[in-house]
């Protein structure tokens, strides 16, 4: 074959700007139609009969949509050339039936269509959104790791596992309790602060300095913690002594050491305990901070609900309402806080041995008793006031903390014979089979074979108000928590209680057991100071969301909460004129 030269290559070219094959125009084949068609589309099926109808009616998931969408065909979102229109009577008619029939498999468990779960799947995801307003992270001035304290939701179980309900739980309706304090029209909200937040803060401080000791203390009746024998069971007696829990701003001792520049924030044990254990709290609570001057102080109001006890406030199923459709009016929540704290303050009285050359003083006298005016006998208490160091490193200026402690007991230890401080609570049952025992067992039967069994579910229901008792414990540094068992004589009867038990734990062994960080306490205190610091003077109050895992900050006007307190100075007033 003779060569081709260069020339006649070029002179073969077409002349116009394109080359190649002519771009055919037609869209008929021997004068049938077909679809347009180029090499880049992805060839499908001409004809699928196995696939399944797409009327909605099959339930297949993604591989029924991959089998449906995947291969489309070139120019299917276009108008089909071979559309056929279906006459009327047609519609509905079908030569083969496809609708699936699935057989029943029997299943494991109740209700028989069981799921299986990988570890660590169950329940839901925690809430991952945060309230609007800023919010400060504390904690990384100081070198602390960031808290990995585990925080309770409304339900009771941890959040970013959620709560399994039962198959009584699916149409369960939300709960929705009533604020702890009237929310008025002329307060001005100021920030919200998520739990999921505050969870996350951290601040690692030292274990304090005490400034000043007040009060007395008795000795702890070791007979307590002896095992009570089956026959007989020793009855909580009524034991009236004058207690004072008096708040931040109208305690004397704190006045002046805040006038001595001794600190920058001020309060008391039971305030701050109740900030720092927020995220375990389900109930709402609230609490009033003054700003004065450069003085933070910490507060809370005539009658607040910081000085109740609650019962079972974390437990799945906590204790309904009179309103919620509860019957028993001795067991709704309100009732039932007043029959623990009355418990409380009885069970701290009886379990110390009275005696005028036995006991401990403190330095100073009580501050709050006037021997003139009160009739009763002081109880056995001493206030320590400590004083804690919240500062960062790129403070400035340091910033300390003075809270005032409580301690109820004095005892002495039984190896080396030195005196250990004390403080005595109690847990008391109401009725292990009615609605809001949170599934406890039976303490009578139950408290001297499977005592960790009973603390463990004590955990769980009262997450919050162990986590406030063991904070309080620690932060006034006692050597010892003397937790109490306390159940009804008759379930039916809320005013006669009998002593079943008393177990002494060590704080801060106690806090580890429950997961309690201090430091993530810490955090929270620090985040809510700042706030507040740069916030003009005022008061402010703290509110937590009655149904809602949130911390709401608002600004209130100067005489907020001292008008109630007049109305009822008059209404007293006018009683004894009558």
């Amino acid at each position: 074959m003779a060569p081709i030269s260069l020339a006649d290559i070029v002179a073969a070219l077409p002349s116009d700007e394109s080359w190649g094959p002519a771009t055919a125009t037609e869209t008929t084949l021997d004068g049938v139609p077909y679809a347009p068609y180029s090499k880049g589309d992805k060839l499908g099926r001409m004809a699928d009969w196995t696939s399944e109808g797409k009327d909605g009616r099959e339930r297949g998931g993604r591989q029924q949509y991959q089998r449906n969408y995947r291969d489309q065909v070139y120019g299917a979102g276009t108008s089909s050339l071979f559309a056929v229109q279906v006459a009327e009577d047609e519609s509905s008619f079908s030569v083969v039936d496809n609708t699936r029939t699935s057989t029943k498999t029997r299943g494991f468990g109740r209700g028989g269509g069981t799921v299986f779960r990988g570890r660590g799947q169950r329940g839901g995801r925690g809430d991952p959104r945060g309230g609007r307003g800023t919010f400060q992270r504390v904690g990384t001035g100081r070198g602390g790791q960031q808290g990995q304290d585990r925080y309770y939701d409304n339900r009771g179980g941890r959040a970013g596992r959620g709560r399994r309900g039962g198959w009584k739980d699916w149409d369960k309706p939300q709960r929705n309790r009533d604020s702890s304090v009237n929310i008025r029209p002329d307060w001005a909200m100021l920030e919200e602060i998520d739990f999921n937040r505050l969870a996350k803060l951290n601040l690692e401080t030292h274990e304090g300095e005490d400034i000043d000791s007040y009060g007395f203390l008795y000795y702890y009746d070791r007979s307590y913690d002896k095992q009570p024998v089956k026959s007989v069971e020793r009855k909580l007696n009524v034991v009236d002594r004058a207690a004072y829990n008096v708040t931040t701003s109208s305690d004397p001792v704190i006045q002046e050491l805040a006038e001595k520049d001794e600190a920058t924030i001020f309060a008391t044990d039971n305030i701050l305990s109740m900030l720092m254990c927020a995220p375990r709290s389900v109930y709402s609570w609230d609490l009033v901070i003054l700003r004065q001057g450069n003085k933070i102080f910490l507060d809370k109001r005539d009658g607040s609900s910081l000085d109740m006890v609650t019962v079972n406030e974390n437990a799945a199923d906590a204790p309904l309402e009179t309103s919620e459709g509860n019957k028993d009016t001795i067991n709704n929540p309100g009732a039932l806080a007043l029959e623990a704290t009355f418990i409380n303050h009885n069970f701290a009285n009886q379990v110390v041995v009275e005696s005028d050359t036995g006991r401990q003083e403190m330095p100073h006298e009580n501050p709050f008793y006037n021997p003139s005016e009160e009739t009763e006998a002081l109880a056995s208490k001493a206030y320590k006031y400590r004083r804690f160091d919240l500062s960062l490193e790129k403070d400035e200026e340091p910033l300390h903390l003075i809270v005032r402690t409580e301690i109820d007991a004095v005892s002495k230890n039984n190896i080396s014979g030195e005196d250990q401080l004390l403080t005595v609570k109690a847990l008391n049952e109401f009725d292990s089979k009615a609605q809001g025992s949170g599934g406890a067992l039976d303490w009578r039967t139950k408290l001297v074979g499977q005592r960790g069994a009973v603390v463990a579910t004590e955990m769980k229901n009262n997450s919050c108000k162990l986590a406030r008792w063991t904070m309080q414990s620690i932060l006034a540094k006692a050597d010892v928590m003397k937790l109490g068992f306390v159940s009804r004589a008759t379930p039916k009867s809320n005013d006669r209680h009998v002593i079943l038990g008393v177990v002494g734990y060590q704080p801060r062994k106690f806090a580890d057991q429950m997961n309690l960080s201090l430091s993530n306490g810490w955090g929270i205190v620090r985040t809510i100071t700042d706030m507040c610091l740069k916030m003009p003077e005022g008061k402010y109050v703290l509110v937590k969301d009655p149904n809602k895992p949130v911390l709401r900050l608002y600004e209130v006007p100067a005489h907020t909460f001292e008008e109630d307190g007049e109305e009822k100075d008059e209404g007293v007033e006018e009683d004894d004129e009558e």
